[in-house]
């Protein structure tokens, strides 16, 4: 980290190929992120020329192993969301979709053909994937889920709506999940199929250098090679989920951080009654307060990764990283807006659109009150979920 914002060492906890790893990601979210991502969000645009320079680094499913997936560690996969989000949650999404959803669903649950013909191009950013669970009126409970896969033949057809899916509209290739006679399972549905329609969400709040669209399927009609073999009931798409949860827990230390440092360089320039705002004791106890949840939660995300590189991340110790860690973002982005004054609701500055981008994150992948009963089902043995 910055050394205004690692007060106890964090980085004597990382090896050199991680420290190196985060140089690499930093220098291109500085040279070619940040002096665009205020045109981005203003004009919602996602910026789809940056993507061969995410594959180029190495970034597109890179946790993965094989079929030209980087295969780098967890705790390398977390250093690079948060560096991603330090430059937008937008784009660090653009890396969770692709690389912990869409190839993460086909690398555990697809057979050797799917593998083979999607995660090589996923991984160059010459294919885009996305992830089709939440419906309209399924978010918290997919398990309600409307969307049927029927039997016709070796076909498969399939009817539903599928809401807030990061990346439909520029997909090629599409994770559906949807309800069958024998339960949920997973379906590869390549986004030029007659039926398949994604249309983009408009007029956000948040997440606007992002794409989240609604899909249709209107008797969409597959092969039956299209279906994930591996993947049945919930437990497919909810391993998928907590690889993209464990990315949040970093990325958003990322927002975090580029908050407070936007905020503690604002009051060492910023004059007022003849002195810097940063020498006033209550705008030292903000900044305080921001650093020291800034190290907290980053010690959190690299526990976390150590126990997942290790085999032994448990679901619940991701719902403590997730709850915490977005929680404790949002906080901490909007204090540093504050401290802006003014000028903090104007695109110059970051805190605001990352507090705006965490709205959303603090929501996708599991909301603080669903992590809450996940936590609280594990400390009591009793689930409180209905």
């Amino acid at each position: 980290m910055p050394e205004n914002s690692d007060l106890i060492d964090v980085d004597s906890l990382l090896t050199e190929s991680e420290l190196e790893l985060r140089r690499t990601v930093r220098a291109f979210v500085d040279a070619e992120i940040k002096p665009h991502i205020a045109g981005w969000y203003e004009n919602a645009e996602f910026p789809t020329r940056i993507i061969p320079r995410l594959a180029e680094l190495g970034l597109l499913g890179m946790h993965l192993t094989g079929y030209g997936c980087p295969g780098r560690s967890a705790v390398e996969y977390g250093i690079a969301a948060l560096e991603l989000e330090a430059g937008d949650s937008g784009l660090r999404t653009f890396v969770s979709v692709q690389g912990s959803l869409a190839m993460t669903a086909i690398h555990r649950h697809g057979s050797e053909e799917q593998k083979q013909e999607w995660l090589p191009r996923m991984a160059a950013g010459t294919a885009i994937g996305c992830f089709g669970l939440t419906e309209p009126t399924a978010g918290s409970d997919p398990g309600s889920m409307t969307t049927f896969a029927r039997r016709d033949g070796e076909d498969w057809v399939i009817n539903g709506t599928k809401r807030w899916i990061g990346l439909a509209s520029i997909a090629d290739i599409a994770v559906i999940w949807a309800m069958t006679d024998d339960g949920i399972r997973g379906f590869l549905v390549p986004t030029g199929t007659p039926g398949f329609t994604a249309t983009v969400i408009p007029q956000k709040l948040s997440m606007r250098a992002s794409i989240q669209c609604e899909i249709e399927l209107a008797e969409v009609r597959l092969p039956g090679s299209a279906m994930l073999p591996k993947a049945k009931g919930l437990r497919g798409p909810f391993e998928c989920l907590n690889e993209a949860r464990y990315g949040i827990i970093w990325g958003v230390m990322g927002a975090a951080r580029d908050s407070y440092l936007a905020a503690l360089d604002y009051s060492l320039e910023r004059l007022q009654f003849g002195r810097p705002l940063a020498g006033y004791q209550l705008t030292q106890e903000k900044l305080v307060n921001m650093a020291i949840e800034i190290n907290k939660g980053t010690l959190l995300a690299l526990q976390l990764g150590r126990l997942k590189d290790a085999g032994s991340l448990q679901p619940h110790q991701i719902s403590i990283g997730k709850l915490n860690n977005c929680r404790e973002a949002i906080t901490i982005a909007r204090d540093a807006r504050a401290m802006l004054g003014g000028n903090g609701i104007t695109l110059d500055y970051s805190p605001l659109r990352h507090a705006n981008n965490l709205e959303s994150v603090r929501t996708y992948e599991g909301t603080d009150e669903v992590h809450t009963l996940v936590i609280g089902n594990h400390i009591t043995g009793i689930p409180a979920f209905r």
